[in-house]
């Protein structure tokens, strides 16, 4: 029988007042696997009263940091130990391969684990400002965190808002894209089975249009943090406007990896393969743009599609698979538009552009790994974000056009250098206009680095301490050591 997924507010689990309900689909198989209610303008609101009172009341806000941390350390035990539950429904709901949800699950697990350790650690700033004068500098939670969660990473990134939100001692609203919620629901399960107070952590199922729209609005949230497409960020900011709310935003990217004719080509080749193949390119930092020094163009070319030849594409409960599903119909159609827009705009298709219909994948949403040659920076298939596993490999002369190119873009989410010249790699990194850079690798980074990106790729950052920040206040206390009359008007 196929569950039925329901609501998590003020410690109960609720179901929907509107009793029409969504779909939820293996996009390897196109089995539904769970119905999810649509949520109303009302339930949501509703919710965000309960986490507005729950903040208001102390319950969870006024508890010192040592027992807030406490409460995150049970939750990380309870992830962990369902790290195989937990791998077991991203791979059936979003697609992705185990190696690659399992990953995600035990990394969700720690990244409650180090926002538990920071509220361990000494925090705020005393100066003295005068003889008789001494400022305290303190972080002070928001309030109502609401949380807009993507399709492509449910738990990770899920994770990524909850824990420092909570860290903070904000009371939250979570909203998973309306396609991908089984993980959402099973992170609110585990919660639920510790100390952390009802009220203090909500969930509401439904649409962004309906749901995310009302969260964006509400005068009674103060912080939204939202990861997802530019141009639905623009609306949240927007729709935030009204009451000047704090916005974090996690937008698209169409990221450079510049390789120079000096790089090691197969550490160059390996990684470009990863930066953009791993999640099936549906991964914001993913390095759809592959820049390539003229001298080793046609060689780094004639390796690269050869290896990428070899990626197994299959389900993702499926051991030998390298390359899981796209994530929905809708999603898949759009990603055939783009490489039918790539041909038709006069790129060179070096590999794949079909979707695959055989060994047993003709019923799920499967697309070969799909190479462009000979792109140019006007093609929609170099400025556009396709989200998938379609890269662009492009020529370049020398430093000084690379990082043109490299710049040349809406976006600043990611970029990388390859060169066995350090001194030369960091000086392009340095020009590269992007948040989350490497050299000589790809896609490698930890909970303790600043997550995020320039120009239209969004504001604010995940992770670190500055995620942390996000969801917090910071505020003065000015203290008179010798209190007496001033006399200001005498």
């Amino acid at each position: 029988m196929v569950k039925v997924l329901k609501h998590y507010i003020n410690g109960n689990w609720a179901e929907s007042s509107d009793s029409e309900k969504m779909d939820i689909i293996n996009p390897a198989t196109r089995e539904v696997i769970a119905r999810a209610p649509k949520g109303t303008r009302e339930e949501t609101e509703e919710a965000i009263k309960i986490a507005k009172t729950t903040f208001e009341s102390g319950v969870w806000s006024c508890q010192s940091p040592q027992e807030r941390a406490a409460v995150l350390l049970q939750i990380a035990d309870k992830l962990q130990e369902n790290v195989d539950v937990l791998t077991d429904l991203e791979v059936e709901n979003n697609g992705k391969t185990r190696r690659e949800a399992q990953s995600d699950a035990e990394e969700a697990a720690a990244t409650f684990r180090y926002y538990a350790s920071l509220l361990n650690m000494p925090k705020g700033q005393v100066y003295e400002a005068s003889d008789d004068m001494q400022t305290l500098i303190v972080k002070e939670p928001m309030g109502v965190a609401g949380l807009i969660v993507p399709w492509n990473f449910p738990l990770l990134m899920s994770v990524w808002k909850i824990a420092p939100a909570l860290a903070a001692g904000n009371s939250i609203l979570l909203k998973p894209a309306e396609i991908t919620p089984l993980t959402a629901v099973k992170v609110f399960e585990l919660m639920d089975q510790t100390d952390l107070p009802k009220g203090a952590a909500n969930l509401i199922l439904g649409t962004g249009s309906v749901v995310g729209q009302t969260i964006a609005e509400s005068h009674d949230v103060d912080v939204v943090s939202f990861t997802g497409s530019t141009e639905v960020g623009r609306r949240i900011m927007q729709a935030a406007a009204g009451n000047l709310k704090k916005v974090s935003l996690e937008l698209g990217g169409k990221s450079p990896n510049i390789i120079f004719d000096d790089a090691d080509l197969e550490t160059a080749v390996d990684y470009a393969l990863f930066g953009i193949f791993m999640g099936s390119g549906q991964v914001c930092s993913s390095g759809s743009r592959v820049l390539v020094q003229e001298g080793i163009y046609d060689t780094f070319v004639e390796r690269y599609v050869e290896k990428a030849k070899g990626i197994r594409v299959g389900p993702g409960n499926d051991e030998h698979s390298q390359m899981g599903a796209i994530v929905s119909e809708k999603h898949f159609e759009s990603i055939l538009d783009y490489i039918r827009i790539g041909k038709e705009e006069g790129a060179t298709l070096a590999l794949g552009g079909n979707r695959i219909e055989k060994n047993g994948l003709e019923k799920g949403f499967f697309i070969e790994p799909t190479v462009f040659t000979h792109v140019t920076s006007d093609m929609r298939i170099v400025r556009e974000e396709i989200f998938g596993p379609v890269v662009a490999i492009q020529k370049f002369k020398d430093e000084e056009e690379a990082i043109k190119i490299a710049n040349d873009t809406d976006f600043g989410l990611a970029g990388a250098v390859f060169s066995t010249d350090q001194n030369k790699a960091m000086r392009v990194i340095k020009k590269v206009r992007a948040g989350i850079t490497w050299v000589n690798a790809y896609h490698l980074t930890n909970v303790q680095a600043p997550w995020g990106g320039y120009k239209q790729s969004g504001i604010g950052r995940s992770l670190s301490t500055y995620g942390l920040e996000e969801y917090q206040e910071t505020k003065q206390i000015n203290i008179n050591l010798d209190p007496k009359p001033i006399h200001w008007f005498e």
